[in-house]
């Protein structure tokens, strides 16, 4: 049985895929082979965050290669520097890099990078497979771990049998990463600043998953621990997520929290703007006794 609003959440995967770009987009520059630079004067730190995600790589045990022959550093080098725009481009280089150097030690490094430009094409066959390669090598790959379990209840078919431990296996993932990111120490070479902003970024994505896996589940009150968690403040909220929190207070009946959500996702420019609006006067009624 579908829980309500499901079905209106999986057919918008797509709109969520643009907010996840933004979260894992960097990925394409994991295991580069020095730390970022400090950041030059004046210069912003939420501007350094997808930089800062090549810091958080090297935490989760991707090495740091010394002594590999020219050729194959090229070659790595050459699949490192393609435009995560250009997701066919870097496929194809990294399918050449992994077929010349089956036994390299940028494996991992390349397996992650091509789990990201499967993501960029919505190839979740491919996305899956090499996700799970990244993840065979490198259970604590915090990337990975955080993509996966945001992809699943974003994409999963409530109808599949399969769904209730695919939705499992997310929630693991997800509070993997998080504590993962809690026993972190701060590499050399970033500011706290710049590694508070890498962990709050990856964080604020597990929190996101796992309040559409409780959603999905129906556990409205565990959504609403999460996704309060990552719709508080003001820049880089994502609609789907309010929608869902006024979702899940609907079904707790707490009418005037919901019409708050919603009259908050209506204000927000995207596909779910007419819906809100609807849902929020709907609520608000509600709130003040009416039908």
């Amino acid at each position: 049985m579908n829980l309500p609003g499901e079905k209106l959440v999986y057919s918008l995967a797509a709109v969520c895929a643009v907010f996840v770009l933004t979260l894992i987009g960097a990925q394409a520059a994991l295991a580069q082979q020095s730390m970022p630079a400090a950041p030059a004067a004046g210069e912003s730190e939420g501007a350094l965050v997808n930089q800062m995600q090549n810091g958080l790589h090297y935490l989760t045990d991707v090495q740091r290669q010394t002594g590999v022959d020219s050729r194959q550093q090229a070659a790595y080098d050459k699949f490192f520097k393609a435009s995560s725009d250009q997701p066919d481009q870097k496929i194809k280089l990294g399918a050449d890099f992994l077929r010349k150097y089956p036994q390299s030690p940028f494996t991992e490094a390349v397996d992650a990078g091509l789990t990201s430009a499967y993501f960029e094409k919505q190839d979740w066959n491919n996305f899956f497979a090499y996700a799970n390669k990244t993840l065979a090598m490198n259970p604590d790959e915090v990337d990975v771990l955080t993509s996966v379990g945001w992809v699943i209840p974003h994409q999963i078919d409530p109808n599949d049998p399969d769904a209730g431990q695919r939705l499992g296996t997310a929630e693991a993932d997800e509070k993997h990463a998080l504590d993962l990111l809690a026993k972190m120490p701060k590499p050399k070479g970033l500011s706290d600043a710049q590694f508070s902003a890498v962990k709050q970024e990856k964080a604020h994505q597990a929190h996101s998953a796992l309040g559409l896996i409780y959603f999905r589940r129906g556990n409205y009150a565990d959504s609403v621990s999460e996704l309060q968690q990552v719709t508080q403040g003001t820049s880089g909220v994502d609609e789907t997520d309010v929608y869902v929190l006024g979702v899940d207070l609907q079904q707790l009946n707490r009418h005037g929290e919901a019409a708050s959500a919603f009259t908050r996702c209506s204000q927000m420019s995207g596909p779910l703007q007419d819906r809100c609006k609807q849902s929020a006067d709907q609520e608000t009624k509600l709130a003040h006794g009416g039908m």
